[in-house]
Parts: structure tokens; sequence; C-alpha cells
């Protein structure tokens, strides 16, 4: 309930480079500690998420931005995306899943279609948004390849735009390393006073940070 609004279904993830002082979860700085995410942890992970009562996932650790993580959040956030922010069609398909007609997964979906994504990164959003670190990447790949489909291809499947994809899938972005010379305990959702609750889809819309809570 400390980890975003409501009552909310928490997965930690293993590795972060920022190694926070003061950080409460040192132990998953190691990008190899924990439990192995497979399958089955995805299945059980979507099983709570389903329930009426649950407001939504949050992702932590660790920084679920570490490039350890990109490919496996990306997938749990569009298939949260899929699973319960996307319009089914009403159309009876045994073959899909996501079909409203089709089990108790969307049926849970309609009755709570509001659950929400939020996200605490070390990374900050103007690290992830900012033009400036989108031309800098750019550049980067021209310099080792002039041919514009491959620098496409290998552009789009970078660290740095997994991380926008991920957060643009989101809801809350909690951003910033937790620096323990302003921690503060009375704030809502986070341990220092430079970290910043952001509303990520009003953020995109105003083209500005947007916060959810002061």
């Amino acid at each position: 309930m400390n980890n975003g609004s409501g009552l909310r279904v928490v997965l930690w993830l293993s590795g972060c480079d920022h190694k926070c002082k003061g950080c409460q979860n040192p132990q998953t700085w190691d990008a190899n500690s924990g439990i192995l995410f497979d399958a089955k942890a995805k299945e059980e992970l979507f099983r709570e998420l389903d329930k009426d009562y649950i407001s939504g996932l949050t992702l932590t650790g660790g920084d679920p931005l570490h490039p350890s993580n990109l490919d496996g959040v990306l997938d749990i956030v569009t298939e949260f995306n899929k699973r319960y922010r996307i319009t089914q069609d009403m159309v009876s398909n045994e073959n899909d899943n996501h079909n409203m007609l089709n089990g108790n997964v969307n049926k849970i979906r309609l009755l709570c279609p509001n659950k929400t994504i939020w996200i605490y990164s070390g990374f900050t959003w103007e690290q992830i948004f900012s033009p400036e670190k989108c031309y800098k990447q750019i550049d980067e790949l021209v310099l080792e390849d002039n041919n514009w489909a491959t620098l496409k291809m290998r552009y789009d499947n970078s660290n740095f735009m997994k991380r926008a994809k991920i957060i643009g899938l989101s809801d809350i972005f909690v951003d910033g390393c937790y620096i323990d010379s302003q921690r503060n305990i009375q704030l809502r959702y986070r341990g220092s006073e430079n970290q910043r609750v952001i509303d990520v889809q009003e953020s995109l819309r105003q083209n500005k940070i947007v916060l959810y809570c002061d």
C-alpha cells in the first residue's frame, strides 16, 4: 500500500547501477540476485492482478529500467495494457485469451477497468524523454551505421527507446535516485525530496512534467 495508490501487486526487480546511499533494498543491486521470473511467475502475477480489489501493478527494485530488465518489463506492461485497457471485440474466439467472451480475465477487466501501472526508477524523466538525449543516441548510431533501415531498427531496439516505451505505457512514474541527505518520511509515495511522482499520460499530453501529487 506504500508503493502507489490503493492495494497493489508489487514486483521487485533485480539490477540497479545507481546504488544509492541508504537504499532500502541493496540486495537487489545485483542483476543475478533473486528468483527467476519465468512463465509460472508471470501467470501468478496476472492472476493476482485480475482480482477486482487490486488497483494495479507497481514495478520497483532494484530498477525496472536497468538494461537487464527492459525486455521483460516491456513485455509485462504491454501485456497489462492488452488485458486491462484495450477494448475487446465482442466476437467469440476460443484461441484469443484476451477476448471478452472467453474466460474470467476479461470479465474482471470489465468490472475494474481502471487498473494502473506505477514505476519506480533511479532514472529521471529528462534522461528518458529529453530531445538532447534522443539526438545524442541517434548521432552515436549514425557514426556506426548510415544505413537508415538498419539504423531505425537498432534505434527502436535501443535501451533508450525501450525505456521511453515502458514509461509511455505506464500511468505514474516516480523518478530519480534516492538521496539520503534529502530523506523525508512525510512525503507521499517516495523517500527523498528530489524524487517526483509524475502523472505520465498528462505529462505526455501537455509536453511538460505534471505531478500526480506534491
